[in-house]
């Protein structure tokens, strides 16, 4: 049976939207024909597609749901291109344009910081939603960033009174001892990518100021025992790395107007062999706890390099 062709057009208000449409030296568009049978050429003020029905459907969903988002001041960029590919598959690529609309906060420059994928737009509500929030997923899918930009919009709002970092440092086992310097100094290593994040919302004299005030902590896991964490944002990362004990440990200390994201990812535990890590044991654990959300990533949430996503899909093709 033969498969059903089908076209159609799609009209262009000027030549700079089929520019900001195909990319730079039509990037985009080579892109989009190596991933699909149709054919897509422009035709005065349009673009024409003819393929598969099925596929000019989505392409057509596709097109013009990136002609809005142009036309709403987005620059395109590979990714988003390759992210809306996606959706349009499932006819969902609709769905990006209410997804640029949810700014979470501004850079410290004025630039305004907003979820890049329908899984981000879904982390960033559950953590607006419930006090504990787990994101769980491959590196690069943004489940650190999002948490410390989260957490200081809620500062700024005067939602909680400061902002609490921490992670397990050295493999768990938190022997900083054999490092030179001060607590802060031996520290500082593990904490650095809390810190690329903070200084990119804040700046880096904002984070000084912040931190000289106490309005942001920066500590060892280790240094949370015994303590009650009120009207406080607190973010656990790396969490693959705690025990079991010490993960309970955490997460009993939540106290009143606080809220708590813990992240991690499953696939990169470096604690000592047979011992168990504490973000499996307490997504098994907490999984029907309804006011707790866990909200996992996949490598479709990866907004790194287009590179990253196809090295983490071919480790877990490896694994599996």
């Amino acid at each position: 049976m033969t498969e059903l062709k089908s076209s159609t057009n799609i009209p262009l208000q000027n030549t700079a939207e089929g520019l900001a449409l195909f990319g730079p030296q039509d990037k985009f568009l080579r892109l989009i024909e190596q991933e699909t049978e149709s054919k897509i050429h422009t035709r005065e003020a349009e673009i024409v597609i003819e393929g598969p029905q099925d596929e000019v459907a989505s392409l057509d969903q596709l097109f013009n749901t990136l002609l809005q988002l142009i036309r709403g001041g987005l620059q395109l960029n590979e990714r988003d291109v390759r992210y809306a590919l996606e959706l349009a598959r499932e006819l969902k690529a609709d769905q990006l344009l209410s997804l640029f609309k949810g700014e979470i906060t501004t850079t410290f420059r004025g630039k305004a910081i907003v979820p890049k994928t329908l899984g981000q737009r879904h982390y960033v509500t559950t953590i607006r939603k419930k006090d504990i929030v787990f994101g769980i997923g491959p590196a690069g899918t943004g489940k650190t960033y999002l948490a410390v930009v989260t957490a200081v919009a809620a500062l700024k709002e005067g939602k909680v009174k400061r902002i609490l970092l921490t992670r397990p440092a050295v493999e768990a086992g938190e022997s900083l001892g054999f490092l030179p310097g001060d607590l802060q100094e031996k520290v500082d290593p593990y904490l650095r990518p809390l810190y690329d994040a903070l200084n990119d919302v804040l700046g880096p004299d904002g984070v000084a100021k912040a931190l000289e005030r106490g309005l942001i902590e920066i500590a060892p896991l280790a240094y949370m025992r015994g303590r009650t964490l009120d009207d406080s944002f607190v973010i656990l990362d790396e969490a693959q790395n705690t025990t079991p004990e010490q993960m309970k440990m955490f997460l009993t200390r939540l106290g009143y107007g606080s809220h708590m994201v813990i992240t991690g990812d499953v696939t990169q535990i470096d604690l000592p062999k047979g011992k168990k890590s504490g973000l499996i044991d307490a997504q098994r654990i907490l999984k029907d706890i309804e006011e707790i959300g866990i909200v996992y990533f996949s490598e479709q949430d990866v907004v790194r390099h287009a590179l990253v996503q196809k090295i983490i899909v071919a480790y877990n093709q490896h694994n599996e």
